[in-house]
């Protein structure tokens, strides 16, 4: 199976000129944990709400604080091309829970989650990704400053 057959494919961007708040909310009214965080067609970072909690609640910040300044700069994604099995072993291997998915021009056409996995993959696939995703790790540490 292929990405572009299990992804999510509406998927809601912010910007990093936006506030931390707009961007919970957005995660709330989505029933979502995570935001593509984008300037025009590229995309710049994630900002999840840990992120917001850790980030920014925990140091202080104000609801106002930019989107940038909590967001993470690194931008893992996949291709809609590629193998669901492959992908979701990439994520267990890096310990992520969910892909932006780009196409061969690098255009966001979605996002993969676990919850995708859960869903539309055999529940082998998505126990793997998870029993990864979940091992303590210092790889995503929280406790540093946003890169």
């Amino acid at each position: 199976m292929k990405v572009s057959e299990a992804m999510t494919r509406d998927v809601v961007l912010v910007r990093p000129d936006q506030s931390i708040c707009e961007a919970a909310c957005l995660m709330e009214d989505c029933d979502i944990g995570s935001l593509p965080v984008a300037e025009g067609e590229r995309l710049v970072g994630m900002i999840t709400d840990r992120d917001i909690a850790v980030r920014a609640v925990a140091q202080g910040l104000p609801p106002d604080t930019p989107v940038r300044d909590a967001m993470s700069r690194e931008v893992l994604y996949c291709f809609d091309d590629e193998e669901v099995p492959s992908v979701a072993k990439n994520m267990s291997d890096i310990q992520v829970r969910r892909l932006p998915v780009v196409n061969r021009d690098k255009k966001l056409v979605g996002i993969l989650s676990i919850g995708d996995l859960a869903r539309k993959t055999d529940s082998g696939t998505a126990a793997k990704a998870m029993a990864g995703i979940t091992m303590p790790s210092e790889q995503h540490s929280q406790t540093v400053a946003a890169h």
